[in-house]
């Protein structure tokens, strides 16, 4: 689990510092395929393609914005909204991100699975030409 330096600093002295932290060390201790960089003004989590972000981070919870939560496989009784668009997490206290820990875990395994996937379905064969 690398440590994005740009990430450090982002995170130091937000008024959620404790929970943006902690729910960055289960999404980075999830899955080994998932890296971090910042991006947006924002931290962003990234395997295959961006996965999720911290938004509305000036405040004392912490919101993770899942990217294109709708195409992450399963369900997950914490992520709000609908649709194959965004989704959102959110964490008013450490207490729920150590709550939702197994929850988010699943959340990014299933999102690193699904970039690894072989992409277009079916191998294609070339067709042979009409005699």
């Amino acid at each position: 689990m690398s440590r994005d330096p740009a990430a450090e600093s982002w995170l130091a002295g937000k008024p959620a510092e404790p929970i943006l932290r902690r729910v960055r060390d289960v999404i980075l201790g999830a899955d080994s395929r998932m890296g971090e960089a910042t991006k947006y003004g924002t931290v962003t989590f990234h395997s295959g393609g961006d996965f999720a972000s911290f938004v509305q981070h000036n405040k004392k919870t912490a919101s993770l914005m899942f990217n294109r939560g709708g195409i992450i496989p399963g369900r997950y009784p914490h992520m709000e909204g609908e649709g194959r668009a965004v989704r959102f997490m959110r964490f008013s206290d450490l207490a729920e991100v150590t709550a939702r820990k197994a929850e988010l875990s699943k959340i990014v395994v299933a999102w690193c699975d699904l970039m690894a996937a072989p992409k277009g379905g079916a191998s294609r064969k070339k067709r042979s030409a009409p005699a």
